[in-house]
């Protein structure tokens, strides 16, 4: 009778394991085992357990297809998350590797395939194709579209995390500090009492130090000392959280009348602002996005917004600096045009409305949209229409892990009715909505690919553009790696054409994730190889170094709350003469306000302790040796980048650091 030496692998994080009965059948291509049970229950399958077991066969099963795994209640419900099934066939063959990384929840079952990559051609025995069709189905019940508001990507069915299956969801470290850490922040600054105070505005500038205490990194020290500087205003920019507005200005918009005696004096003598504009040193930042956005009402009292244009020049010496700021779309007598040679306070106060207007732009479109949103239609998708043995779905499921929950309870805790930006944040409420539908509309396929958003905003030559120079290094490599993995199961374009599960995920991404935005540029049609490499590698880049750009600094660059402030409480100023201190603190986010902003920016943007740096995949989808190379290969390219970048921030200040490799997360998880 021939028997067949079994490896269960127990997940690692906290009560993945059970006392449940589990049971193991071996599928093969002549026959299966018995229902086998594996453990004693109550002492198998702990955290983090290997267990070997045999498996007796009354008959040779031939090459063994699937692995069947049961689970069912010993006394009290326990769920169990297997990470993979080892199985030695008799006579010295080689083992065979079964990956799972599945919770079993309750009384049921899972079929595992073996886990070399198979596309569907590559399948022929109807037992395989069955497998397939009917995993895809399940999946399908589970996993639906809804549209969570018009004009925006469609999302998750789910109204909370909690409707989300367990596969989809944090494990219980991941929940717990998630819902820790800001309930600590929240509690450090309640401690100093000052989260309670209402409606009052600080004293003075220097006030605002007083929540800096445990909360603190570098970087925000820095931004405390440097804030008001032109050089500092502009660095931010190119490396802050929202460093892809800025664009090459090659013709001054007809509503912004700067005039080149207007910045003369900034330019320097014997430069003109039509040479240097024409030399490619003017840039311009233009909000005209949030034109017209309504703005939140906070316990009664009406915020304010601005839509302002700011025209920077790239200085020999100084760096970028801004030359002329208007902080309305419409020019005019109470729309005046503000310059460094204005009275300091009301240079000042300029810049922090524009600095206002960065804080709803990256919070809501470059963050929220441009990487959460368009990273859950690929994930959605993905789960719906390629199966578990599918190389793509391997090669993208470890850069989807927990985006499903993220966004959930961004949409339930951050974005909602009574979220925490309709607590403390100027475009809370109906004006987040409307600026997100806004962007959609122009959202481009191409705006995602770093090298032509980069040809197109004309901003290739700016120096110390940090941002660009690691954004296009890590692009690099996951194009590279990403090439690669598809060249080894696809050798021609014909293949991916007439894959159809590829064509149906790419179809579901297109007419179903991405509807309602008439200039996308994406094709519902997969043709070529390459088309498919630089979409995955969109995919990719989207959510692992672009959401680190948006995301990991934002403590560093709002927690001292004049640079970036998350609301105003009076409207833009509409003469240069009467600003006062008063007026600014006036304006500025309150007592109450400003301890938020800092909690949640801290809580949102920290190193997260469970963090998986981009490249390292601790789930092993891949069980192929060449597929294994090319990870081995993008594992040391990544480990050259890291050195590059922390060379080159030897010395500098501020560093530049949110896109080291080991700091950007393989997939959406903050």
């Amino acid at each position: 009778m021939p028997e067949y030496k079994i490896t269960v692998a127990t997940g690692t994080s906290e009560y993945s394991g059970t006392n449940n009965y589990v049971y193991v059948t071996l599928i093969g291509e002549k026959g299966e085992t018995e229902k086998t049970l594996l453990d004693n229950p109550g002492l198998d399958f702990c955290r983090g357990a290997v267990d070997d077991y045999k498996v007796s066969s009354p008959v040779p099963l031939g090459q063994v297809l699937l692995v069947r795994l049961e689970k069912k209640r010993y006394w009290v419900e326990d769920n169990w998350f297997c990470r993979y099934v080892v199985v030695q066939p008799p006579g010295g063959t080689a083992p065979l590797t079964f990956p799972c990384y599945r919770w079993l929840v309750g009384d049921v079952f899972v079929e595992l395939r073996e886990g070399t990559a198979k596309r569907l051609c590559d399948d022929s025995l109807p037992l395989l194709l069955s497998h397939r069709k009917k995993e895809l189905e399940e999946r399908q019940k589970v996993y639906r579209w809804q549209a969570w508001a018009p004009g925006i990507p469609q999302c998750v069915a789910a109204e909370s995390e909690k409707d989300l299956p367990q596969d989809a969801r944090f494990d219980n470290e991941k929940r717990s500090d998630f819902e820790g850490s800001l309930h600590y922040a929240l509690l450090e600054l309640s401690l100093k009492k000052l989260a309670i105070v209402f409606g009052k505005s600080w004293s003075d500038l220097d006030d605002f130090r007083r929540i800096f205490w445990k909360l603190r990194s570098p970087t925000a020290e820095y931004v405390m000392e440097h804030w008001r500087e032109d050089w500092f205003f502009g660095y931010q920019f190119l490396n802050g959280s929202n460093p892809r507005m800025i664009k090459r200005c090659q013709t001054l918009p007809k509503n912004f009348p700067v005039e080149g005696g207007m910045v003369q004096a900034s330019l320097g003598p014997r430069k003109t602002l039509a040479k240097e504009m024409k030399a490619g040193n003017i840039y311009l930042v233009d909000y005209a996005v949030m034109d017209g956005i309504p703005a939140n009402v906070i316990r009664g009292r009406q915020q304010h917004l601005a839509a302002p244009l700011c025209l920077l020049y790239a200085h020999p010496d100084q760096g970028l600096i801004p030359v002329a700021i208007q902080l309305g779309q419409t020019a005019g007598l109470d729309c005046p045009v503000f310059l460094p040679s204005d009275p300091p306070l009301a240079w000042l106060l300029a810049k922090i409305w524009v600095r206002h207007a960065e804080f709803q732009i990256f919070q809501v479109l470059s963050h929220l949209l441009r990487t959460h949103l368009v990273v859950e239609v690929f994930c959605v998708a993905t789960l719906r229409q390629l199966p578990a043995v599918h190389p793509i779905y391997k090669l993208l499921a470890p850069h989807l892990r927990y985006t499903l929950e993220i966004n959930c309870r961004g949409r339930t805790q951050l974005i909602s009715a009574d979220g925490i930006f309709k607590r403390v944040v100027s475009t809370g409420g109906a004006g987040l909505l409307i600026l997100a539908q806004r962007e959609y509309k122009v959202l481009t396929y191409e705006s995602l690919q770093p090298i032509k958003d980069f040809q197109q905003r004309g901003v290739n030559q700016l120096r110390d553009y940090f941002y660009k120079e690691d954004s296009l290094m890590l692009w690099d490599a996951i194009h590279s790696f990403v090439s690669g993995m598809v060249d080894l199961y696809y050798s021609s374009d014909k293949e991916v054409h007439k894959d159809t599960e590829l064509q149906a995920w790419i179809q579901e991404v297109v007419q179903q994730g991405f509807v309602e935005v008439p200039s996308f540029g994406l094709s519902s049609e997969l043709k070529t190889r390459k088309e498919l490499s630089t979409l995955l590698s969109v995919v990719i880049f989207t959510c692992s170094a672009q959401h680190a750009a948006t995301n990991n600094g934002q403590f560093d660059w709002c927690a001292w709350v004049p640079n970036t402030p998350c609301t105003m409480r009076r409207p833009p100023p509409t003469c240069k003469d009467s600003i006062t201190m008063d007026t600014i603190m006036e304006t500025l986010p309150d007592i109450s306000q400003s301890c938020v902003q800092m909690a949640i920016t801290w809580h949102l943007g920290r190193a997260q302790p469970n963090a998986i740096p981009l490249g390292q995949y601790t789930e092993q989808y891949f069980s192929e040796l060449p597929a294994q190379e090319l990870i081995k290969g993008f594992r040391q390219e990544l480990h050259d980048i890291e050195d590059t970048i922390v060379k080159r921030n030897q010395g500098l200040e501020p560093q530049y650091l949110y896109l080291c490799p080991s700091r950007v997360e393989n997939s959406i998880t903050i």
